[in-house]
Parts: C-alpha cells; structure tokens; sequence
C-alpha cells in the first residue's frame, strides 16, 4: 500500500558539523554525522535527525526539524540502479511517512547504518 509522505527530504554529500548546531543540543546530546541539503543541513545526533531548511530569498527564516528516533517505527533504503540514478531512504514514524531522497554524492548504506546505530541502540 502506497502512502503520499508528510514530508520529504533531500540529503547530498557528508559534510563537517556545522557549528551553528551546537545551541540546538539538549545535555548528553551530540553531534555525530551531517549531510548538506538543498539549502541547509541535515545532523545526526545520538538523540535524534536535525534536519534545517532555510526558506526565502535570504535564507535567514529557518524551519527546524526534529525527529527524535524513538519515532521510528520502521525504515527502508534502496540503491540507485543502473537507469535510476536516484536512491532513498524512507522512514515510518508516529507521526507518518517521510521520503530522504539521496543525490548523488550521498552514500545509501552509510546513512541505512546511521539510522540502525541510532533506532536499535535503545533495543
């Protein structure tokens, strides 16, 4: 059963931490991996997934989302095939569907292993 996504995502490129997410942490909390979006970033905690989406001709109205990984019920990824250059990640939540599409130059299964470190290290 095919359901339309509340949200979706697209992740590029690992890069360093930005250092403006550091006032976003809660204690205990930090920073483990980030990826570039399309015109922000998106950060792994050991809490949660930040994702930042600066909106507008400036970029200075942010929207932040916080998905804590306890939220996640399920996920799946899939690689880009031969024809299909585009690979995703998707994840069931408590509060819906969200679509991570991958451009190229993101690694599927390194973001598949961060989303299992971070859902089964509370099992």
């Amino acid at each position: 059963m095919e359901t339309a996504p509340i949200t979706a995502w697209t992740l590029a490129q690992e890069i360093p931490i930005p250092q403006d997410v550091t006032p976003l942490l809660v204690a205990g909390e930090e920073a483990v991996a980030a990826f570039k979006t399309f015109r922000d970033s998106a950060v792994f905690t050991t809490k949660r997934l930040i994702v930042r989406d600066a909106q507008g001709i400036t970029g200075k109205k942010v929207e932040i989302y916080s998905l804590p990984y306890s939220a996640i019920n399920m996920w799946s990824s899939e690689n880009a095939g031969r024809l299909d250059f585009n690979s995703e990640i998707e994840l069931w939540t408590r509060a819906g569907h969200i679509k991570i599409k991958l451009s190229k130059g993101a690694d599927v299964r390194r973001l598949d292993s961060l989303i299992a470190w971070a859902v089964l290290q509370r099992s």
